[in-house]
């Protein structure tokens, strides 16, 4: 709990340990500074570019799917270990969790919500991929869960990604999935997303 508040922090306020000065970014430049904003906005601006790219994908490939894929047989890409098959999922990410839509509705608008408080603190490039391609695929399943049957909040994903031995998925899953993994890496690393790299 104490690691997501140090990385989340509290934008608008100074850190709590730098006795009310502001924290040099992995560059040595302060954050607040005049060369700090417009680059704090660079990223910002990446990270919705990402964000735009990933949800334009995912919603253009599930139109897709939806259109010309969906009651048809699958269609082999690498024989029988990758198949393109449309496949409406009730649960979360690869098919897990069918009984609780509704919660994953409401864990999906929260992350949107959390990396949009994130971003106004954001001048790392790394963490803005990162961020960007988790909100484009949050927004991607969120969409479904609005928009499509059975009911707002209560709509069913779009799959269709199916490799062999394994659960079927989308475009917009992939995209958390590499975000979520970018940010473990990051964090790995040292690297916050105001941009400052520390060593515990």
């Amino acid at each position: 709990m104490a690691e997501a508040e140090r990385i989340i922090g509290t934008p608008d306020t100074p850190d709590a340990t730098g006795g009310g000065e502001e924290r040099p970014d992995s560059e040595g430049t302060p954050a607040g500074e005049a060369t700090g904003q417009p680059r704090g906005r660079r990223r910002i601006a990446v990270l919705f570019a990402v964000a735009a790219f990933a949800y334009a994908l995912d919603l253009i490939s599930k139109l897709i799917v939806v259109a010309k894929l969906e009651h048809h047989p699958p269609i082999e890409i690498i024989g029988d270990w990758l198949k393109f098959e449309a496949i409406r999922n009730a649960g979360a990410a690869f098919g897990f969790g069918e009984a609780f839509t509704v919660i994953f509705t409401m864990i999906a608008a929260a992350v949107i919500v959390v990396i949009a408080r994130l971003a106004r603190k954001l001048y790392s490039l790394p963490w803005a991929i990162a961020l960007g391609l988790l909100l484009g695929g949050a927004l991607g399943n969120l969409t479904d869960r609005i928009f499509r049957a059975p009911g707002v909040f209560e709509g069913a994903v779009v799959d269709f990604i199916a490799p062999k031995h394994f659960a079927v998925f989308n475009l917009a899953d992939s995209a958390i999935v590499c975000g979520g993994i970018l940010i473990v890496l990051l964090s790995f690393k040292g690297l916050d997303p105001d941009g400052t790299v520390h060593k515990d």
